[in-house]
């Protein structure tokens, strides 16, 4: 299954107890809860191009599986991190949160973050 496609954002779980953890001021928090960001994925083999649109910000994420590259994170700071692909999941570690995006059906893409105990929740709904 190809994880290529336009998804938004549709519902979101722990987003204010994990954007804390991770050291956003609670102004950005206010901001930022309500957004509903855009991720387009394209996937050719094992590379893939992400972009993720949130208000005015954007962010892309180019990687292959298995090879090292370098992310944004949450907070904006880049960091280097390797991909990999188990089935219909890519995991990484970006600074011990653990990630993991799943393509749980044709349409619908959920992707967890967990620091320590806490856990963010995005599921995301196919646009196209």
């Amino acid at each position: 299954m190809s994880f290529s496609g336009k998804y938004q954002l549709e519902s979101q779980e722990g987003f204010v107890p994990f954007m804390k953890a991770v050291g956003l001021s609670d102004d950005l928090i206010e901001k930022g809860k309500d957004i509903k960001s855009v991720s387009e994925i394209e996937q050719n083999g094992n590379s893939f191009k992400v972009t993720v649109t949130t208000g005015s910000k954007v962010m892309v994420h180019s990687f292959t599986i298995g090879q090292e590259c370098e992310v944004e994170t949450i907070t904006g700071e880049k960091v280097k991190t390797v991909v990999t692909q188990e089935g219909n999941k890519l995991k990484t570690n970006l600074k011990g949160i653990d990630s993991v995006t799943e393509l749980l059906d044709a349409d619908t893409i959920v992707h967890t973050m967990t620091l320590g105990s806490i856990v963010f929740k995005r599921t995301s709904k196919r646009l196209s």
